[in-house]
């Protein structure tokens, strides 16, 4: 008996397929293909524009009309550049992959954490091409991070197996998978925390991001209370047509602080000082500001934000 393929199935069989066939392209054409996409997302994918648009009025309230435009155009084609680029990170030869990585700063900050017997957080906002960083952790550290399962279910192990061809172990996102990354602190290793992505009610703090509270998560501030980790940002900037910049940066000085409010302050800060080294390449199409807090006779009412 013969069976049809569901229309999820061969929907993640079309993706899968273009990635692969992408990986064999060079990034200077990836980019290149990244500005037309980009051009159409802003021209008929209202909802990623508009997020977009309102996002950067709320972090750059100084920037007029005509710069908020230019800045919304770049950043999705940035955004288009990064799904393009899956399939190199995920699926081309790995030497290619690592002759893409044209500088590496700020490496010390991780060499000298382990010689010191400390493990490294490094907290990867969604900026420049956060799936290269995962390449170039995995090849040169013990490494490990949280993974959940995509919506796409029969991309799983499509995504998972670029995500581990470097020796990355990806762990679930549950207490069996925050018990994996403190062991993994405890060897001196290096994990990877998403420090922009809202969490679920209860797992997180309001704390300031550009001026304005956003949800965020507090599992930072319970690793770096049971470890002595150090913390760092870490991204892959793109570098258009050419490759990327892996850059590491010190965390904010708060991140390690017990309260969490101020851990929390710390991390957002830290998110902030990565984009400010090109803002157009942060995935502004992500609400970051679903989540408010109302006052109401005096008591905090938490509720979902959906106005965009």
């Amino acid at each position: 008996m013969t069976t049809i393929p569901s229309a999820h199935s061969r929907r993640a069989g079309a993706v899968a397929w273009l990635w692969r066939r992408l990986a064999g392209w060079p990034l200077a054409r990836l980019w290149r293909l990244a500005r037309l996409a980009g051009a159409l997302v802003y021209r008929l994918s209202r909802r990623e524009r508009e997020v977009t648009r309102r996002n950067l009025a709320a972090v750059y309230p100084e920037l007029d009309a005509k710069s908020r435009r230019a800045l919304t155009r770049r950043s999705l084609h940035h955004s288009a550049a990064t799904m393009l680029e899956l399939g190199h990170a995920w699926m081309a030869p790995p030497e290619r992959v690592a002759a893409g990585i044209v500088a590496v700063r700020g490496r010390d900050k991780l060499d000298s954490a382990r010689q010191e017997g400390r493990g490294v957080i490094v907290l990867a906002p969604h900026f420049g091409n956060w799936e290269v960083l995962n390449f170039w952790l995995s090849s040169h550290f013990p490494f490990t991070a949280m993974y959940e399962p995509p919506k796409m279910a029969a991309l799983d192990p499509v995504i998972r197996h670029g995500r581990e061809r470097q020796g990355a172990a990806l762990v679930p996102t549950n207490a069996r998978g925050v018990a994996a990354l403190l062991k993994a602190l405890k060897r001196h290793e290096a994990i990877g925390i998403l420090p922009d992505q809202e969490p679920g009610w209860g797992s997180g703090v309001f704390a300031p991001f550009f001026h304005r509270d956003a949800y965020t998560a507090t599992l930072l501030s319970k690793l770096v209370a049971r470890t002595r980790a150090r913390v760092v940002t870490g991204v892959a900037l793109r570098v258009p047509g050419q490759g990327f910049e892996i850059h590491f940066l010190d965390a904010d000085q708060r991140v390690y602080s017990a309260e969490e409010v101020t851990s929390a302050t710390g991390v957002n800060a830290s998110v902030e000082a990565a984009i400010a080294l090109d803002p157009a390449q942060y995935q502004w199409e992500y609400k970051r500001y679903r989540k408010v807090v109302q006052e109401q006779q005096g008591r905090p009412d938490y509720r979902d934000f959906r106005l965009y």
